[in-house]
């Protein structure tokens, strides 16, 4: 869906029905990772469905890392063993990987908005074993100068979608970004590491709904998890029972690299 479609789409939205049909006929609704034709906007081809890596069992236990083979239960992987996350647990939708790249990228970075609905789908399956009525969820926070410039938060739109699908509590403004941080692209993991540490506050205000709480942190990509266990340290000094996060798609060893 190209930002002319949610352009026409939105204008269309009061007309119901009638409105869809035009709009589908003036713009046929495309796969978003194959660019071929589709039933309904939102909907992947055969072939954009055979090319992504759904994660799936057997995963590190706590960053949720794709394994080989079959450890047993509890099994970590090497970074977990080495230096632990100070989120709880971490699961992730899909591998970042050149099926999921371009449409993660539009989702992010080109106002390809429509695409939240399907993603979240794909990661309440994913974090089924986190979320519940009884847990609040959060998005990672962009920083404002950020937000004015993408005017929308990825991950806030993802934690709406997850929301009203599993009945969790919905907190959008959990905690905020008190500073503006580089991109992290070209970061290596310690440098990641550094650029994210106390980047992230919690409110007087968010306190007393924070203190207690359960939460999953929604995030679009997950690399070495540095940002997740920055903005999770900062939930826990704010008095957090519990702290694990759910990620739309996630950087595997060997894979291409995040954005």
């Amino acid at each position: 869906m190209k930002p002319t479609r949610l352009l026409l789409a939105r204008t269309m939205e009061s007309l119901g029905a009638s409105g869809k049909h035009a709009l589908d006929l003036v713009l046929p609704p495309s796969c978003p990772a194959t660019g071929s034709g589709v039933s309904a906007p939102g909907n992947l081809s055969p072939a954009g469905w055979s090319g992504l890596h759904f994660i799936e069992d057997p995963i590190c236990s706590l960053c949720g890392a794709p394994f080989a083979y079959d450890y047993g239960v509890g099994a970590m992987c090497a970074a977990c063993l080495a230096e632990p996350p100070a989120f709880g647990r971490a699961r992730a939708a899909v591998v970042y990987d050149d099926a999921s790249h371009g449409m993660i990228v539009r989702f992010k970075h080109s106002d390809g908005t429509e695409l939240a609905p399907m993603f979240a789908r794909w990661m309440v399956r994913a974090g089924a074993s986190l979320l519940d009525a009884q847990t609040i969820i959060t998005p990672v926070p962009l920083h404002r100068r950020r937000l004015i410039v993408r005017r929308y938060n990825q991950a806030g739109l993802l934690a709406r979608e997850i929301a009203k699908r599993t009945g969790a509590r919905l907190l959008i403004n959990g905690m905020s970004r008190a500073r503006a941080t580089p991109p992290q692209k070209t970061l290596s993991a310690e440098a990641r590491r550094r650029n994210v540490a106390g980047a992230f506050e919690v409110s007087q205000a968010m306190r007393p709904v924070i203190s207690g709480a359960r939460i999953v942190l929604i995030d679009d990509v997950l690399t070495t998890g540095a940002t997740l266990s920055a903005a999770a340290r900062t939930l826990i000094k704010a008095g957090a029972a519990s702290v694990d996060a759910l990620a739309l798609a996630r950087v595997v060893k060997g894979g291409i690299d995040a954005i």
